[in-house]
């Protein structure tokens, strides 16, 4: 079957195993070296342009004296000590791995596994770049937190987190979690993905296609598919969908629901915000240089900007990584074999018109957005009315495990109940909202 290969990346990162507390400690060591350069430049810039350049002694063209004795010797004696220091911090680091390689060996805990993930929201696709071991290679775990490697057969079920989140988010509660209601009343297989939520979501999106297509190629009595996404998760869920239906791969023909919780379909603002910022503080005089410190977010946190799903949104953008406040999107219309339900919660309590509902949504994603609504047509997701929910006094996190959110999933993701003959099916009002 036809492959996809995630684009403009290193090879050394295609890993396929979890990570352990070697790879932890190995990746710290490498951010002791990597980390403190770029910071020292940041530091540098700082220092030139809330100091220098306010006291008029700074000359971008031509170095005045007391800028070239002031900074360049003072930082370039910093560099050297650096030198020196990260390079000890990393062998002490490697040294403190070789005195307990059995330790080492031993997956991540959980405790370190989320530090982990929320290190890759904010700088995953640095990691990449960088060869970072501590850069999370995308997984399907099952219910016991392990790397699903067994047969499967008959409904699969896939949870999808989303930014800085991991596996573990969806059960903070194991036994009363979704995952294990949709486990306990539906017959099926329930599978958690693990993921580097700093990547550009299209190229998760095309991994996690693959990771789809092989997972079927090994599985061919696999009989359906639900995916089941929360906030990135959802939008990277439509990426693998986008490209499996583009490149004609079979999984996509078993995909049956696709269920969004508070998913930015149409972005969040939250990161339009700080993208104006940015702009606004690196027009000013004094402080042209910090506008870069916002480019140390992820490009995961980017797409997020206006729900970016595919490469081409992204890749040819003259402006560079950071991208632009246009909204440079391709349309990305959801397959027509599957049926997609989207949930977005509110931190109003109940339904009455209000800007402020409509401008936060559940503090992080409007209901508009979250509801996949768009002035334009060709970004509108045109999904039924009966298949969207909206919940009061729902903020963004507890999407994953509110008791209301998983009633109105399982509800979803019933069979349709047989009619005896004759006798006609009670009227269920799908598209009634939930109050707080």
């Amino acid at each position: 079957m036809p492959s996809l290969t995630p684009l403009h990346e290193p090879f050394c990162n295609l890993r396929k195993s979890p990570l352990t507390q070697g790879d932890f400690i190995e990746g710290l060591a490498q951010l002791a070296t990597t980390g403190i350069a770029r910071t020292t430049d940041f530091v540098q810039a700082i220092y030139r342009e809330t100091i220098l350049r306010s006291l008029g002694v700074y000359d971008g063209q031509n170095p005045t004296p007391l800028q070239q004795t002031m900074s360049e010797q003072m930082f370039r004696a910093i560099r050297l000590g650096m030198k020196f220091a990260g390079p000890y911090t990393a062998n002490g680091l490697r040294l403190i791995g070789r005195m307990s390689s059995k330790q080492t060996q031993k997956p991540l805990y959980v405790p370190t596994h989320v530090l982990t993930s929320a290190l890759n929201g904010v700088m995953g696709d640095h990691l990449v770049y960088d060869c970072n071991p501590l850069a999370l290679p995308m997984l399907a775990f099952d219910r016991h937190n392990k790397v699903q490697t067994g047969p499967l057969a008959g409904r699969v079920v896939i949870f999808v987190h989303g930014l800085c989140m991991t596996q573990h988010s969806w059960y903070p509660s194991r036994y009363m979690s979704m995952g294990e209601q949709v486990y306990r009343q539906q017959d099926c297989t329930v599978l958690y993905l693990s993921y580097n939520t700093g990547r550009r979501i299209s190229l998760n999106g095309r991994s996690f296609s693959n990771l789809l297509n092989d997972l079927y190629t090994r599985n061919p009595d696999i009989t359906q598919i639900d995916i089941i996404g929360h906030s990135m998760g959802g939008l990277v869920s439509r990426s693998a969908l986008f490209y499996g239906k583009q490149m004609g791969l079979n999984w996509i023909l078993l995909v049956d629901h696709l269920i969004c919780l508070g998913s930015p379909h149409q972005g969040a603002l939250l990161e339009r915000l700080s993208f104006m910022l940015q702009e606004k503080v690196g027009k000013l005089p004094f402080a042209g240089m910090l506008a870069r410190l916002g480019d140390v977010r992820s490009a995961g946190i980017i797409d997020l900007r206006w729900g970016s799903v595919r490469d081409d949104d992204w890749e040819h953008l003259s402006s560079g990584r950071r991208g632009d406040f246009a909204d440079n999107r391709r349309p990305a219309p959801l397959p027509s074999n599957i049926k997609a339900y989207f949930v977005a919660g509110t931190l109003e309590h109940e339904n009455v018109p209000s800007k402020a509902r409509e401008a936060l949504g559940d503090y992080l994603v409007s209901v508009k957005s979250a509801l996949g609504e768009h002035d334009d047509p060709e970004h509108s997701l045109n999904v039924p009315a009966e298949r969207k929910k909206v919940l009061y006094g729902v903020d963004h996190m507890q999407l994953q495990y509110s008791q209301r959110v998983i009633d109105v999933v399982l509800k979803w993701m019933a069979p349709p109940v047989k009619i005896a003959q004759g006798k006609a099916p009670a009227p269920v009002a799908d598209n009634v909202t939930i109050a707080g």
